[in-house]
């Protein structure tokens, strides 16, 4: 089966403590890296797990808020650094550049690669990036400015062809292609052989979606439905819940309450508040709701 895995590098909110790293994660889809938000201190965490960034394909950052992106220039730097060639492509919000251009320019032609940056829609869905494997896609959150989620879709792999079947009807290997792909095969004496008869489904598609920072938005359940793994912000306990209202953000019980509304396999929390020294009181509160729920912790490997 074909990799997905994600490694949390960083599960903590905008306070830093020395309990989380700032918001970070990889998606490692195929040996190809892609990175949600980029907190201070994340090519460290690269480091320490051990990710190669020379594999580092994308970056995704969900807002502009200082704790998701504090840690692009020195990664950007770094990258220089090890003479990357390839081009970085970068999906923000378009006044990220108040952050790249002075960056850039400083730099200079020292900068051994060239970046590209593609602006998010925060107001509906976007297809970011798509390959034959995999798609990348983009929804609006709600939180105090412009935020987005992230939906990584592992496409469903072709249909398997039972040899025995191909063999037995003479099917030319120039039509094999297509009847992976779904076609029915139509014999030299007008028999139409349906494609169910030739094949075996495929892997079904496995899907990853990246909720962090939000308030409590039923809106998004449409976006989420049966996903392999949720990952939601419980920033707050339910005892904050007002707090949670008043910053934009979700209390463990509300993350848990979306899960269950559309119907994950499992769920992720994290973006804890630094007000917490233990984070296992969150974890029970959202499995007082959906059990089947963890808590982000760094170096934490999640495989689809």
């Amino acid at each position: 089966m074909t990799k997905f895995e994600i490694t949390i590098l960083g599960c903590g909110s905008a306070m830093p403590t020395t309990l989380h790293h700032p918001p970070s994660q990889l998606i490692d889809m195929n040996e190809k890296l892609f990175m949600i938000d980029c907190g201070e201190g994340t090519q460290l965490q690269m480091r320490k797990y051990k990710a190669r960034m020379s594999k580092l394909h994308s970056l995704f950052i969900s807002h502009l808020h200082g704790d998701h992106i504090f840690g692009l220039p020195g990664l950007i730097s770094t990258l220089s650094l090890l003479g990357r060639t390839a081009d970085l492509n970068i999906y923000a919000h378009k006044e990220i550049d108040f952050l790249l251009n002075p960056l850039l320019t400083y730099l200079g032609s020292h900068l051994s690669f060239k970046i590209n940056l593609f602006p998010l829609n925060p107001h509906s869905e976007e297809k970011l990036f798509e390959n034959k494997m995999m798609r990348v896609t983009s929804f609006p959150l709600k939180h105090r400015i412009d935020t987005n989620a992230f939906l990584f879709e592992q496409k469903q792999s072709p249909r398997h062809i039972k040899r025995e079947m191909i063999d037995f009807y003479h099917v030319p290997v120039k039509q094999i292609n297509e009847i992976k792909n779904g076609a029915d095969y139509l014999c030299s004496d007008g028999n139409l052989i349906l494609n169910e008869h030739l094949t075996t489904p495929g892997k079904p598609s496995r899907k990853y979606a990246y909720c962090s920072d939000t308030a409590y938005s039923p809106e998004i359940i449409t976006y989420i439905k049966n996903v392999d793994l949720l990952y939601h912000e419980a920033t707050f306990a339910e005892s904050e819940r007002n707090r949670a209202e008043e910053t934009f953000h979700s209390t463990a019980q509300q993350a848990a309450e979306i899960a269950l509304a559309a119907g994950v396999k499992k769920l992720m929390i994290g973006h804890f508040s630094s007000r917490y020294n233990e984070t296992e009181s969150l974890l029970k509160e959202a499995m007082a709701v959906f059990p089947n729920t963890e808590l982000a912790v760094e170096g934490k490997i999640v495989s689809l």
